[in-house]
Formats: C-alpha cells, structure tokens, sequence
C-alpha cells in the first residue's frame, strides 16, 4: 500500500483499516490525523466515515459530537441519514441517557480531552458494541494532567484504545499506522515523495523516535546509550503542505 500523500488518500486508508479491525473483532478504536486544523474538517470526515456503517446497521449507528451546538449542526447538514445524531451529553442530560439499546455501533466525533470522562462512560455502556473515535483528542496533557489520576486514566482507559489508523507528519518524515501493521516510519525524499524506512511493534515517541530519525538521515546510533537529539533544522513541507492544500480546498 502506498504512502497517503493527500487528505483524501489518507481518509481512503483510514477507512479499510477501520473495517479491517472491526472484522478482526476489535471494538475500541481511534482513528487519528495527527494536522493541525483537521478537526476543523471534523464533520466533513465523520460523514465519510458513516458510509461505512449505511448499509450494516442502518439506523443501529449513533453518532456523537462532544456538544449540542456541532451535534444540531450535522443535523441540519445531514438531513436525509437514517441513523442518530446526538452529543455526547451534558450536566442535565448525562451520557447515560444517550445510550439506546437498540444502538450497534458508535462514532464519537473529534473528543477531546475536556470530554474523556464522557468518552471513557460510553465504552463501558457501549460494552461488546464497537466504539470508534475519529480524530481524537484525548491526550492532551494541559487537561488530563501528568500525576497519578492522569496515570490511572492512561492505565485503566487509554490504553484499552487501539489505534486502527495513525498519521503525523514530522520533520522531513511521517509516522503512519494502518492496522494490523505496526508503527511506520517514512522518510521524505523530495516533493511528496516519502520512502518506507522501518515498522517497530510499539509506537515510537521521544529518544526512541529520535534516535530512529537520526538513524534515518544515516548517522551512526548502534553504540549510543543516551541520545542527543538533533540539532538539524528541518523544513515543514510534504506531506504537511499538501494536506493543508487540501484542508483548503474542502473549505471552498
């Protein structure tokens, strides 16, 4: 499969690997474009996403925003769909209360970390029925903190979410994952052109990933205990410009 260079590829991808891990019988998924503004697009791409479910589930498909304001204006704009629009609840109306039996599968829209708790309650109602996050959040440390209750929360909640689909640029590279591979490294090699450079098991972050960058650009890490991290100046541009083209173009 080839390097989702545009938006649109990457929605493609995204979208087989969401099917292909809900068929292996995985029910708690993220789907996450790691670009800065996507969740701008948050409504355009959940549409995409909801052609998924049509035809299996009908109106057995709820779909929930993080409040009543984005949840009313998908409404108005998806006026002829047979499954639910709703959000993902309020202090008087709580998430208990949007949770039917009838419901099959849920697709919670661009959560972010302010609504982790209501995320978390609706897996547990949700139970053996697929939960797929698309563009979340969550993990955002200003709001879920970095001492003992963030820790509970990454143990008992975050980390029971897998990761169906993952796409960041970085500097001159790209971290893709499209299950059931495993955490891809691309490296640029000129205008939109990204080369396949290793997969590891676990997600690559911090020294891991630098010293895997740097192993990337060809330096010499096989001996080094503590790495330093590099000091290139890197340009932002592949991959990156050409999903902000196209962020552009589905605003017009």
């Amino acid at each position: 499969m080839e390097f989702p260079n545009t938006l649109e590829s990457a929605i493609a991808q995204a979208k087989q690997s969401t099917v292909a891990a809900l068929e292996a019988g995985l029910t708690r998924l993220q789907v996450e474009l790691k670009v800065p503004e996507i969740a701008l697009k948050a409504e355009s791409i959940a549409k995409e996403f909801t052609d998924l479910f049509a035809d299996d589930y009908g109106s057995g498909l709820k779909v929930l925003f993080p409040d009543s304001g984005a949840a009313a204006l998908a409404r108005r704009n998806w006026s002829d769909v047979e499954f639910n629009v709703n959000d993902l609840g309020s202090r008087n109306t709580p998430i208990e209360k949007k949770v039917a039996e009838e419901d099959q599968i849920f697709l919670v829209v661009s959560p972010s970390a302010v609504e982790v708790q209501k995320v978390e309650k609706l897996c547990n109602l949700a139970g053996d029925r697929p939960v797929i996050l698309l563009i979340p959040q969550l993990e955002d440390v200003a709001t879920v903190g970095i001492g003992y209750a963030a820790r509970q929360l990454r143990e008992r909640f975050l980390s029971t979410l897998e990761s169906c689909f993952y796409l960041q640029p970085l500097d001159e590279a790209a971290l893709l994952k499209r299950y059931p591979s495993g955490w891809q490294l691309w490296i640029e090699k000129g205008e939109n052109q990204y080369e396949f450079f290793c997969e590891e098991v676990e997600k690559p972050v911090g020294d891991d990933l630098d010293r895997l960058l740097r192993k990337a650009a060809g330096e010499d890490v096989s001996e080094e205990e503590t790495p330093v991290f590099a000091k290139k100046s890197y340009k932002k541009q592949g991959i990156f410009s050409n999903l902000q083209r196209f962020l552009k173009a589905l605003s017009q």
